[in-house]
């Protein structure tokens, strides 16, 4: 969960139990600050700092994993060739009500787990949210539960509404 969009409450909707060990991965100089607000929404048990950050776990050989990304024009591009291509939005149920990709599934981040079984397990899918904080947030989770076929979708809804991918008004 990155330190900029909505840490703190995302922290508390997706972590739960305020028990959690906690070892922080962030940017020298920002230590303090998640910390802080780790705190103010009561995650008081940060067992350490990671000094280095994420290159620190990198060059001591500790595995890394990573997510794919396409564009919102390739993505249009795939929708010309598959009409029937996956695509999830983890949005806000407000956020999906009022506007959404025609053939997008809706599991909002905030229930993401009671939705695990909806995703594919072979083959590709697409992934997005409003800009692409929630839906780095939601392949994480998806990655640890053993969905790794996940492709985000860079710049999220914002970017496809500059597309003429069909969506819902």
């Amino acid at each position: 969960i990155g330190l900029s969009g909505g840490f703190a409450p995302w922290v508390g909707t997706l972590l739960v139990d305020v028990k959690t060990p906690i070892l922080l991965v962030v940017n020298a100089g920002q230590e303090e600050e998640a910390v802080t607000r780790l705190s103010r929404v009561g995650f008081d048990n940060v067992i350490g700092i990671l000094e280095g950050g994420i290159n620190t776990w990198s060059d001591a050989g500790k595995k890394l994993d990573k997510i794919e990304t396409i564009n919102a024009e390739d993505l249009e591009k795939e929708m010309r060739i598959d009409s029937e291509v996956a695509v999830f939005d983890v949005r806000k149920s407000i956020e999906f009500t009022t506007e959404h990709l025609q053939k997008a599934k809706h599991t909002a981040l905030d229930y993401l787990k009671d939705h695990l079984n909806e995703y594919p397990r072979e083959g590709k899918f697409y992934l997005h949210c409003a800009g692409g904080y929630r839906s780095v947030i939601a392949h994480s989770i998806l990655k640890k539960h053993g969905i790794h076929n996940g492709i985000d979708v860079l710049g999220g809804y914002g970017a496809i509404t500059k597309t003429d991918i069909p969506v819902t008004k």
